[in-house]
């Protein structure tokens, strides 16, 4: 049972628990007119301490579409953060009003604080470069939904590697199941952490390309995972501009890719994928954010014990 669980880092739920969920999101997906009343009574605090679009809509659009309400803030000065509050204030607070919570903050480790002091569940929406679970969910039923399957998959990474906490989750999460094979594409300065790789299961494959081109690797991935350069995680202006571009894909890089590759991405795109790569049946990125929103459904009620 998940009822009144929190899920701050991506193995906090088994292989055999985020199946559970997607069996239920799959269930959604088919039948949503279904659902629509399944949280009716119920309310999500939303605690965005940074800031998001995509994340941040997508759990509202998933509480409004099971019947529920949402309350929250999307910028911090505009709560009692201003004034000097702490996390366990404001989530013992929050607690009185709502029945789940989900939070973002900029500093790692921030929403396994508030779940301490939290008797309601605790949704982390990202800490810092740290993890990004329910973005991990999403990934992993984009997975399951266009490749049936995690297991013997090789999983391509492309990009910003070293702060992509959406990366951090997957590699984590993927390489649960046996025979999952990485092969990470990004700048010498952008690789995967030393304690990501330290944390991977014994025998795990993975091969790091440094400094070369993407077409080269292109061709032995059933999935690529792009990523943009985050500017709001680089200290130098310089730095960012001598990376931002240094791997893009376009239909010349796909036209190496097996028809049967799937390209995802955690979004928001600036210029890592060509729009021309949007019409390629190949680019499920948008589908992908749907799916998620759906996953999210599918996980607001497990974690409420509605479902």
């Amino acid at each position: 049972m998940l009822k009144g669980r929190h899920l701050i880092e991506p193995h906090d739920f088994t292989p055999a628990e985020m199946e559970e969920i997607f069996r239920l999101a799959e269930t959604m997906a088919a039948s949503m007119g279904d659902f629509f009343s399944l949280c009716r009574g119920m309310i999500m605090a939303t605690l965005f301490y940074e800031p998001s679009t995509r994340t941040r809509f997508s759990f509202e659009a998933a509480m409004y579409r099971l019947g529920g309400q949402v309350i929250g803030f999307a910028e911090p000065n505009s709560s009692s953060v201003a004034k000097g509050e702490s996390i366990a204030d404001t989530i013992r607070t929050v607690a009185c009003y709502a029945d789940i919570a989900v939070m973002r903050h900029p500093k790692e480790g921030s929403a396994l604080v508030a779940a301490g002091y939290s008797p309601i569940p605790v949704i982390n929406a990202g800490d810092g470069g740290h993890h990004h679970p329910t973005q991990t969910l999403t990934d992993l039923f984009t997975i399951r939904h266009y490749k049936q399957r995690f297991e013997g998959l090789t999983v391509g990474l492309c990009g910003d590697l070293k702060f992509g906490r959406t990366v951090h989750s997957l590699i984590q999460a993927m390489a649960r199941y046996p025979g999952v094979r990485f092969v990470c594409v990004s700048p010498g300065e952008l690789t995967v952490p030393d304690y990501i790789m330290a944390g991977l299961p014994a025998g795990c494959a993975v091969e790091c390309v440094v400094d070369q081109p993407l077409e080269q690797h292109i061709g032995k991935m059933d999935i690529l995972y792009m990523t943009r350069v985050q500017r709001e995680r680089f200290f130098n202006e310089a730095d960012y501009l001598r990376l931002k571009d240094c791997y893009i894909l376009d239909r010349r890089v796909l036209s190496r890719a097996r028809e049967d590759l799937i390209v995802m991405h955690p979004l928001p795109r600036v210029n890592e994928i060509a729009y021309g790569v949007d019409d390629d049946r190949r680019a499920v990125y948008f589908p992908q954010a749907r799916l998620g929103m759906i996953a999210r459904m599918a996980l607001i009620a497990k974690l409420l014990g509605v479902s």
